[in-house]
């Protein structure tokens, strides 16, 4: 495959962990893996410490990524049944609103039916929703944004029934994007075992080979529109321990496992493009970077080992793993960000994609 050039990665779905949690990840070193990645814009998910549910939680993470960032950032808005009004005053100011609709990591999780509706109600149709909604959950938010005649978003599908439902539900006519994991791809629950308890914990669950097979069809098929690493570090001491946190780190080893993916024939190029940087900037409205490229040697061969990614947490599920394709150069906005395993974009540097460009 030789050297290629790709448009700069867009992951609409991380976890940086800052405010509250910065032992795991902050947006300096969180932004440092992005590069190292591809990535040159991530979305950031409310789910902090405290959660960003208010004008005064996303200003003050707002002036965190403004102050640390490496690369252009936009910030998720978490809903809460207290929320509906003042979430969407806010809504020009965040990437999206983020709907926690089944068990997750932090105290989000909305369990009401009539604060679904209600956000869904008053949260402005031309601005991103998304919700982690598992299994009949996702059914109840597909629903609801048809009745609400509104575009949803579902986060990590992860089951063949989702992909059905989604495939279904646009049949007829609704507005349903949805994304998926490296990790889901490229890890069944038959590598629990081998993960360890502690370190196999994500939500969603890891799936059966049956649901890994229709998330690659549907990847093939174009029923999925986007690859979102949800990255979400937590430390080896916190996953070893007897109370472990759903997540798996994921921005650096994501563009690899895909590229491998693109080798076998199961994706084409042009699809990866699509779903890491077309449909992710076209379903959350990223506008273009000017001048930004990533520069891959695909034919590099590297092992995946915790100690030498730029992620603060130390660790991933890939351990060991032999992959092909490394990010060698990231140009963003005209100048060199990443090249050669050294992040160059100093903190600071990177932009809010909701507010005006350079």
């Amino acid at each position: 495959m030789g050297t290629m050039r790709l448009p700069g990665l867009i992951d609409a779905h991380v976890h940086l962990r800052e405010p509250g949690e910065t032992h795991k990840e902050d947006w300096d070193s969180g932004t440092a893996s992005a590069l190292a990645g591809g990535y040159t814009c991530v979305l950031a998910m409310p789910n902090t410490a405290p959660p960003i549910t208010d004008g005064a939680t996303l200003e003050a993470s707002l002036a965190t990524a403004r102050k640390k960032a490496r690369c252009d950032f936009g910030i998720h808005l978490g809903a809460t049944a207290d929320n509906v009004t003042t979430a969407a005053g806010l809504a020009p100011r965040v990437a999206g609103l983020k709907l926690y609709l089944d068990q997750t990591f932090g105290p989000l999780r909305l369990q009401a039916l009539p604060a679904l509706q209600a956000h869904m109600a008053v949260w402005p149709r031309d601005r991103p929703l998304l919700c982690h909604a598992e299994g009949h959950m996702a059914a109840a938010a597909i629903m609801v944004a048809m009745l609400q005649e509104r575009p949803v978003h579902i986060c990590h599908v992860s089951r063949k029934a989702e992909i059905v439902l989604i495939r279904v539900a646009r049949e007829r006519g609704v507005a349903v994007t949805c994304e998926v994991t490296p990790h889901h791809l490229f890890l069944t629950a038959a590598d629990a075992p081998a993960l360890g308890v502690g370190r196999c914990e994500v939500r969603p669950l890891l799936n059966s080979a049956a649901d890994q097979a229709a998330l690659w069809q549907a990847l093939s098929d174009g029923v999925i529109d986007c690859i979102a690493t949800d990255h979400a570090p937590h430390t080896l001491a916190e996953k070893d321990s007897e109370q472990p946190p759903p997540g798996f780190p994921g921005l650096e080893t994501a563009l690899a496992l895909l590229l491998g993916a693109v080798r076998s024939g199961r994706l084409t190029r042009e699809r990866l493009v699509e779903v890491m940087h077309t449909n992710p900037a076209r379903v959350f409205g990223v506008a273009a970077q000017p001048e930004t490229w990533v520069d891959v040697d695909a034919d590099a061969r590297w092992e995946v080992t915790g100690e030498q990614l730029h992620s603060r947490c130390g660790w991933t599920p890939f351990e060991g793993r032999q992959l092909q394709g490394r990010v060698r150069k990231v140009t963003l906005w005209g100048a060199p960000a990443f090249e050669d395993g050294k992040v160059l974009a100093v903190p600071g540097s990177g932009l809010d994609v909701t507010k005006a460009q350079r």
